[in-house]
């Protein structure tokens, strides 16, 4: 099974998202999955303008920005996989500006003139489902210990499983960042031993990924306990 990270925050490989997605990804290794994480702050994405250019007979399915950025070297490792991890903080009740910029770009992807009924009943047009439609994970990080914080996280990648057609195979929302230290911080954890359970059950979620293809509620729930 081959398992793709995909890491939406600013701070790269520095931050507690990153620490998350490490001990996410590191279970999955040991239960014997292909692991891989992007990380988009260091790829260049350039933001679809709208200019719907890819919806013109003449430049169909094709981004102005085609070869000009990383988009399509991401995406082509999004077709190879058999799982996404769709990983991000949360930026003033939001995804990061990142991720949504690469998710903005599927737009050149789905042939919007192709009208269709999804399968689950929505109205909507043609995509490319090898692309769209894959199997994902959401983790959300943030500081706040609020769970309203991740509210439109939440609503927006299950509008996008439905419209997609893809199947949300896992949830995990990982708050109180700050106060375990984001990932980071060991003397947080002699200050409280109940972070070492948290990081625990994130290696399991892991492992329960790569071993039955999703991540029970039960676990979701074990990973996102304060």
């Amino acid at each position: 099974m081959k398992i793709l990270a995909i890491n939406g925050s600013y701070r790269g490989n520095n931050g507690f998202t990153s620490a998350c997605i490490e001990r996410l990804l590191q279970g999955a290794t040991e239960a014997g999955a292909d692991c891989e994480t992007i990380s988009l702050a260091g790829m260049k994405i350039n933001a679809c303008t709208g200019c719907q250019v890819c919806h013109t007979e003449s430049h169909l399915l094709k981004c102005i920005f085609d070869e000009k950025d990383d988009t399509n070297v991401i995406f082509g490792k999004m077709r190879d996989a058999d799982i996404i991890i769709f990983a991000t903080p949360v930026y003033i009740f939001s995804m990061s500006s990142l991720l949504k910029k690469l998710l903005d770009r599927l737009n050149s992807t789905g042939d919007s003139s192709r009208l269709t009924v999804s399968p689950k009943g929505l109205f909507f047009h043609h995509i490319d489902q090898a692309l769209c439609s894959k199997p994902f994970v959401t983790l959300i990080c943030c500081d706040n210990m609020e769970d309203e914080t991740s509210r439109n996280i939440i609503d927006y990648f299950r509008t996008y499983a439905r419209f997609m057609d893809a199947k949300q195979v896992g949830t995990i929302i990982r708050k109180s960042g700050k106060l375990i230290g984001h990932g980071i911080d060991v003397s947080k954890e002699k200050l409280f031993p109940k972070i070492a359970d948290v990081y625990k059950a994130i290696n399991d979620a892991g492992k329960e990924l790569a071993n039955t293809g999703k991540i029970s509620s039960s676990t979701c729930k074990s990973v996102s306990e304060s």
